[in-house]
């Protein structure tokens, strides 16, 4: 790695100049400084090291260093003890030298030199950080054009390094700006590679700041191929027409009239056409069948709400099986739909799928990272992080409550709302005094629970012989510690009914209990009954809410379908009306236009909270709280 990096920086410097990067400033014959003390010395050394001997020319600086310290050759002799090491790929030592000729000649002209040169040494030795903060040493103002040009090649190269590509450009630029003709095409290859790894929102930014004819003619169809790249032909036609009207005897025009003619056949798309992935059949048909139900809701209710426009639903069942979905996906792709709904399984299988084909995807899935797959990719779905947030929220903003204990099961779904809530008590400055796990097949809690509140260990022996503990007499049970406001048990209702009890049985009381949406099951209260009593959790949907869209939305649910809808057919339901809703405005013209308008949606009132995404494609809500009154759920009122 060492090697390929100092090959590539050399390339880039000889490309750039034509003086040496390492090497500092040559005498020439007739120098009056050949006629300074130990001139001679000072000649034998140099003509070793133009031999490329340097343990000899090595040795004869160092002496003529060691004999004449104070001489105006003094600070030429470091520098080049400084570049031997480097050639040698000593970089601390050629470091150490470079910086000893800014401290013992402070006023010579090789200071600038040696402050690049050890930027050079910083990059060589992979300490990209460094080149970084040192680059600061040296003032623009003041030093030669060679030393500027290789201050900002090795700034970009070190930047490149660390992935920091509108960094890198911009020290690039600043090559291109200050290079002399012939060198302004090496400063474009340097471009060519940081550009390429640039997102279009990085490229305008870097376009928008340039009037430069030349550097508009380079940027300008390179960021219309970067929209494309991405399926936003709107935007890539746009630049790659003003590509043309503004250059058009640019001897690229007419590829550039070519590719415009091949977007715009690419952009085209049914726009009314919806895909819906569902497991239809198999294990999880079940879950499809309520998700379809909420979808053909939203569908029926069109006309009613004053949208005249057909949507057109293609309907493919996944059979919960990657292969299918990812299939799917591309009929649907040949059938150019305009969005995808799903799927609830194999979800990543379609997601990248839809992500390859520019397709934006809403996905039901609480899989992990799902819109990490990209730019077109989007969840709609109940996380683990939005019902952490929420009841966090409510608890210290809410209740004021400060010190939390949490008991969770070993296994992902506890130990991951285990870590999401203790993060999100530091983040809001609590404290967790406490957290115990247990087998997911326990069904005796006392060893957690007397973790949590001192009870677990035994008294010592020592203790128990004591003059004032009579024989056969034990001492009285300690008291429970509870040193905490609230405890969270992230678990489902078979074992958080059991847990319930055992907390009273060893004393903890007078806490508020918080749990997850799993809570929200009459079976709870069957099992844990006067135990549950004031337990408070998050819902994403709650039937039974007085709020006026889900009170709506239930009536029409149960007209249609003589049932009342669940979580599935209120998300599914909430994720067809918003493509709809965005599918239906009149400036919609292409597939990249319904991924950027999901992304502008604030607070879309559906019966599962107020939704958007961000820019990442993660939805956020304002989730229900719910808390057990008695043999019922009732909805909190919270901000």
């Amino acid at each position: 790695m060492k090697l390929k990096k100092t090959i590539r920086l050399s390339i880039i410097l000889a490309a750039l100049i034509s003086l040496s990067c390492c090497g500092p400033k040559q005498i020439v014959p007739g120098d009056p400084s050949l006629e300074a003390p130990g001139g001679r010395l000072f000649k034998r050394a140099e003509k070793k090291f133009d031999a490329r001997l340097y343990e000899n020319a090595f040795e004869l600086y160092n002496d003529y260093l060691n004999i004449y310290p104070d001489s105006p050759l003094a600070p030429m002799a470091l520098m080049k003890i400084g570049t031997i090491y480097s050639v040698q790929e000593d970089y601390t030592a050629a470091r150490q030298t470079y910086q000893e000729v800014i401290e013992r000649y402070p006023d010579s002209p090789f200071v600038d030199d040696a402050r690049l040169n050890i930027l050079m040494t910083h990059y060589h030795d992979g300490k990209f950080y460094e080149v970084i903060s040192d680059a600061g040493l040296i003032d623009d103002h003041k030093v030669s054009y060679s030393v500027f040009i290789r201050k900002y090649a090795v700034l970009g190269d070190a930047y490149m390094a660390l992935e920091c590509y509108s960094e890198a450009t911009d020290a690039f630029l600043q090559v291109y700006a200050a290079s002399k003709n012939q060198e302004k095409e090496t400063a474009i290859n340097k471009l060519n590679e940081s550009v390429a790894m640039l997102s279009p929102e990085e490229t305008e930014s870097i376009l928008a700041q340039t009037t430069d004819p030349a550097l508009r003619e380079y940027f300008i169809p390179r960021l219309g191929m970067k929209y494309a790249g991405e399926g936003d032909y709107e935007n890539a036609l746009n630049r790659l027409t003003e590509f043309v009207t503004e250059f058009p005897d640019n001897r690229h025009t007419p590829e550039i009239l070519d590719l415009i003619e091949e977007y715009k056949e690419q952009a085209v798309y049914e726009r009314y056409t919806i895909g819906c992935l569902l497991p239809l059949s198999g294990r999880y048909e079940v879950f499809g069948a309520r998700a379809l139900k909420g979808i053909e809701l939203a569908l029926s209710q069109l006309a009613p709400l004053g949208y005249e426009f057909p949507i057109q639903l293609v309907i493919k069942d996944t059979k919960a099986n990657p292969a299918i979905a990812a299939q799917a996906v591309r009929e649907l792709a040949e059938m150019k739909a305009a969005a995808i709904i799903g799927p609830i399984i194999t979800a990543e299988a379609a997601a990248q799928e839809a992500q390859a084909r520019h397709i934006p995807i809403i996905t039901l899935t609480q899989k992990d990272n799902i819109v990490e797959t990209g730019s077109y990719v989007f969840r709609n779905f109940l996380t683990p992080e939005m019902q952490v947030k929420t009841i966090l929220e409510y608890s210290v903003e809410n209740l004021g409550l400060s010190r939390f204990a949490i008991l969770y099961p070993d296994e992902k779904y506890g130990i991951t709302f285990m870590n999401l809530f203790w993060d999100e008590v530091i983040a809001y400055g609590g404290e967790v005094v406490g957290a115990e796990s247990y087998a997911s097949d326990q069904a005796d809690f006392s060893t957690p629970i007397k973790k949590l509140v001192g009870l677990y260990y035994d008294t010592p022996d020592d203790l128990l012989e004591t003059k004032n503990i009579v024989e056969g007499e034990m001492p009285d049970e300690p008291e429970a510690i509870v040193d905490f406001d609230a405890i969270f048990i992230p678990d489902g209702p078979e074992k958080t009914g059991l847990i319930l009890p055992a907390l009273t049985y060893h004393d903890v009381t007078d806490i508020y209990l918080l749990g997850t949406n799993l809570w929200h099951s009459s079976r709870l209260i069957e099992m844990a009954r006067q135990h549950t009593q004031g337990a408070i959790m998050t819902e994403i949907f709650f039937a039974d809410s007085t709020d006026d869209t889900v009170h709506e939305f239930v009536r029409l649910f149960e007209e249609t379908f003589a049932e009342k809808p669940g979580f599935i057919e209120a998300i599914s339901y909430d994720t067809a009306m918003i493509l709809f809703e965005i599918i239906g405005r009149p400036h919609i013209r292409f597939k990249a236009s319904i991924r950027n308008e999901l992304m502008t949606i604030k607070n879309f009132p559906g019966v599962t909270g107020l939704t958007r995404f961000d820019e990442n494609g993660e939805a956020h809500k304002r989730l229900f709280l719910l808390q057990i009154n008695r043999q019922d759920f009732v909805e909190l009122e919270h901000d």
